[in-house]
């Protein structure tokens, strides 16, 4: 195999073989080919594309170098949730508890924050005492007895995603829908599951901007599921807004817990049934997905979902109180109002800057001190389409570190766009594949 010759290949728009392809990538991992080469390769890749079946053999390689997590004996339809991530996404929460308390067995293999966007470990550990490493034997327990987990895959689930990962960012091609699509796959492969919910997001607040490019990353992991006979479905979602109202960790566990208790925001509390909805109806509870939609309406409104996640908070060592006493959960020191200088209507709030601003504060790691704090972030007082007077509240931040502060708060006042006509809110379940 000549990697050159591959690349100019791929450079030209050629479909490698499935065969190509592992030699290519296994002869990287083993250090035959050199970075720039790869690095190459990949820019190829995100100019290109990758055909199906080449997306297909990426995927089963990855996965394929490291071991799967077998969850055969544990009883029950096992579903899992993925979102590829955004700004106040805390809906996979709220939707695994529904679910699970629909009869749904979800374990719950989540992500760390990367860059802007916060990962639902980093929301469960902001709960004091949550553990998220749990041992096999831990794993299986549980969700023999309460059908949810929230755990971290272990080192060893796809470790070459993980290189092919830093690469990517690297190289400024992360945002590869085909190589994206690889990579989530590599590790959803491994996870033992009968089923898969994927929540696609789309716009200035995701890593994927245009719902051309969401449709086409929903089209390749529900078309690698159905090739392993595994049923699978991805919503399309809008991701031009915060979804909810909080970003940051704390804020987001205290948003949860109302949402659970249906007195959430609208959005959010729409987004999560839906999604709970496909889980039940992938598991195979229901026949259609409106009767698993009522379903999860159900366990929404006879507050079992909310029970569910304080269960599960118990047995990871947290304290399930939480729900409840939001003073137990960690809070700022200080809070900050972002006022609007004049009257109208809120036409846009980008996402993307607000998730700028809580980094700077702390929420993410992407800040200089490179760490998450756990109790700061922003409330929106406001959504798209609202009417605001002149020195409203548009948002507070919540800050424990005033060093950034106040570029925070003009990133957030940027954020806001208020016009003089009102406008709506663009759909936030822009469509279904599979």
């Amino acid at each position: 195999m000549e990697a050159a010759e591959l690349i100019e290949r791929k450079r030209d728009g050629e479909e490698l073989s499935q065969q190509e392809i592992v030699q290519f990538f296994d002869a990287y991992f083993r250090g035959a080919v050199p970075d720039y080469q790869m690095g190459a390769f990949l820019m190829a890749v995100y100019h290109h594309g990758l055909t199906d079946r080449e997306v297909d053999a990426l995927a089963a390689y990855l996965f394929g170098t490291g071991n799967s997590i077998e969850l055969s004996a544990v009883p029950g339809a096992k579903v899992h949730l993925y979102s590829t991530g955004g700004v106040g996404d805390k809906a996979g929460i709220v939707a695994a508890s529904l679910a699970a308390a629909a009869g749904v067995v979800v374990p719950m293999f989540g992500d760390r924050a990367r860059g802007r966007f916060g990962g639902i470990l980093d929301k469960m550990e902001s709960i004091p005492g949550f553990r998220t490493k749990l041992s096999f034997d831990e794993l299986r327990t549980q969700l023999n007895q309460l059908g949810l987990c929230f755990a971290e895959p272990t080192a060893d689930v796809a470790p070459r995603e993980r290189e092919l990962q830093m690469l990517r960012e690297a190289t400024a091609t992360a945002e590869s829908v085909p190589l994206l699509a690889a990579c989530i796959m590599a590790r959803e492969l491994a996870y033992g599951v009968d089923g898969y919910a994927f929540d696609v997001k789309v716009g200035a607040g995701s890593l994927v901007k245009r719902q051309i490019d969401g449709r086409r990353l929903g089209q390749l992991m529900v078309t690698i599921c159905r090739r392993r006979n595994k049923r699978a479905q991805a919503l399309i979602t809008d991701m031009n807004q915060p979804l909810g109202y909080a970003i940051g960790n704390a804020l987001e566990i205290m948003e949860v817990s109302q949402t659970l208790q249906n007195v959430g925001p609208t959005d959010l509390t729409q987004l999560s049934v839906e999604l709970a909805a496909r889980m039940i109806y992938l598991a195979g509870i229901t026949a259609t997905t409106r009767e698993a939609r009522e379903m999860a309406q159900a366990k929404l409104l006879d507050g079992s979902g909310y029970r569910k996640l304080k269960d599960v908070i118990e047995a990871q060592g947290g304290d399930p109180r939480v729900l409840d006493r939001f003073e137990l959960l960690p809070n700022a020191l200080g809070a900050q109002e972002v006022v609007t200088p004049r009257a109208g209507w809120v036409s846009a709030i980008d996402a993307e800057d607000i998730a700028r601003a809580a980094a700077m504060i702390g929420a993410s790691p992407d800040n200089p001190k490179g760490r998450i704090d756990p109790a700061v972030g922003i409330v929106l007082e406001v959504k798209v389409g609202q009417r605001v007077e002149a020195g409203s509240v548009l948002c507070r931040l919540y800050y424990t570190d005033n060093d950034q502060l106040q570029e925070a708060a003009q990133a957030v006042e940027d954020a806001f766009r208020i016009s003089n006509q009102p406008s709506e809110a663009k759909e936030l379940i822009l469509e279904v594949v599979g």
